[in-house]
């Protein structure tokens, strides 16, 4: 289905209005699917459908997957979810994983944002530059 720039421009004043201090509340996003619904306004399915692209896209901007070969230490952890909140603003879901193919580093993964500085990705570097 191709969205029009009505659509697009509906879509995105739903989804301005569902942020409270920089965060996409849930419940106002319920309440405005709903009232979508309740109305159908004109092209009301193609409306929703980018507003669920936008909701998407801010909710994978807020989970942050950090991958290391083994356990990070309690205070390294803490630096580094400080680190990541001052960068990407507070409300960041952290997830710490482990991954013993990593060899050594860390690769921290935070909505489209990948920084690999693992030795895995390294040597793949190195590699592809052969």
């Amino acid at each position: 289905m191709r969205i029009t720039k009505h659509a697009k421009r509906e879509a995105k004043d739903l989804f301005t209005a569902c942020i409270v201090n920089g965060q996409l509340q849930p419940q106002r996003v319920r309440d405005a699917v709903a009232t979508v619904i309740r109305l159908r306004p004109r092209g009301y399915a193609a409306v929703l459908q980018h507003f669920k692209h936008l909701v998407e896209l801010d909710l994978a901007r807020r989970m942050a997957r950090v991958q290391s070969a083994t356990p990070l230490e309690p205070d390294l952890r803490g630096s580094l979810e400080a680190n990541l909140t001052r960068t990407y603003g507070a409300g960041l879901d952290l997830t710490f994983v482990e991954n013993p193919a990593l060899i050594g580093g860390l690769r921290v993964q935070v909505g489209s944002d990948v920084y690999d500085g693992s030795i895995q990705g390294r040597l793949a570097a190195l590699a592809a530059s052969f």
